[in-house]
């Protein structure tokens, strides 16, 4: 009991507080591990994830009666029973397996903040394809206020990285769609963010299932297309190659688009944000 378990990120074990919540035995141990009747359980609706892979759960199905749950799952109590908040894919293999009862750690916890810790919880555990991640991530920042520093905290991921995944919420939902069925990748989609007309950006993501072609391939498609739009207004200034490579730079140092228009000495400098949360960040690092 006294080996720490592994699982919970630094910020998500700040969400959950230490102390159970009071049982009818006579440990009063801090995190202490009772064994709960599994029907008395009701999952958590608050997951991003709402099917799981049959075969890792058969998997753990398997393991389970083999060797046990051997790391309890975290359930707030309720008026007729449990609820859970960290666990219930091996709530529901336990399930499965034919088990009566499955070992628990109580804690008290009110609704509101079981389900906010329960979707960072699936954030770390569930292999969420981009969407249902980025969607998550819009959720807890819209529904409980988290900001995207204590997010990246809870999960272990930067606040880039948090902030990319979510630009892909921008997309067409058709491309969105396409993402989800994993019929694109995470890679596809950011580049189909340069791609403003949703028609074309659409029509893209076609050409790149049926040509099946790598994010490489899908970026060179990309310039290309942008490349006949701009032939289009003939007027336009061929751009400096010295602020081009500098548009790059501050691409890569802001992570978002950067547009510098220069005429003559003077000029402006676009940056691109998709959220407060990204406005913050691109702050941040001018400061």
């Amino acid at each position: 009991m006294a080996k720490k378990k592994r699982g919970l990120g630094k910020g998500l074990s700040a969400l959950i507080p230490d102390e159970p919540v009071e049982q009818e035995k006579e440990d009063g141990n801090k995190d202490s591990i009772i064994n709960i009747d599994i029907a008395l359980i009701e999952p958590n609706g608050g997951q991003p994830r709402k099917a799981f892979s049959n075969e890792a759960l058969e998997e753990l199905t398997r393991s389970i009666e083999k060797h046990g749950v051997i790391q309890p799952i975290i359930v707030r109590k309720v008026d007729d029973g449990y609820q859970l908040i960290a666990g219930e894919r091996r709530w529901r293999a336990s399930k499965e397996a034919g088990l009566k009862e499955i070992p628990c750690i109580v804690k008290d916890i009110e609704q509101n903040k079981s389900t906010e810790i329960a979707l960072i919880e699936n954030i770390q555990r569930e292999d969420l394809n981009s969407i249902e991640e980025a969607l998550a991530y819009n959720n807890l920042i819209k529904e409980y206020n988290l900001t995207q520093e204590k997010i990246s905290e809870a999960v272990g991921k930067s606040r880039s990285y948090i902030a990319n995944i979510m630009r892909l919420l921008n997309l067409s939902d058709e491309v969105i769609k396409l993402i989800s069925k994993g019929k694109l990748t995470s890679g596809h989609g950011r580049t189909l963010l340069g791609v403003k007309n949703e028609k074309e950006q659409i029509e893209l993501a076609k050409k790149i299932i049926e040509k099946n072609l790598s994010v490489r391939e899908t970026e060179k498609l990309v310039k290309n297309m942008q490349k006949k739009n701009n032939k289009s207004n003939t007027k336009k200034r061929k751009k400096d190659p010295v602020l081009l490579e500098l548009e790059e730079n501050l691409r890569k140092r802001f992570g978002t688009k950067v547009k510098i228009n220069s005429k003559k000495n003077k000029g402006k400098i676009e940056i691109e944000y998709y959220s407060n949360e990204d406005l913050e960040r691109i702050l941040e690092i001018l400061a």
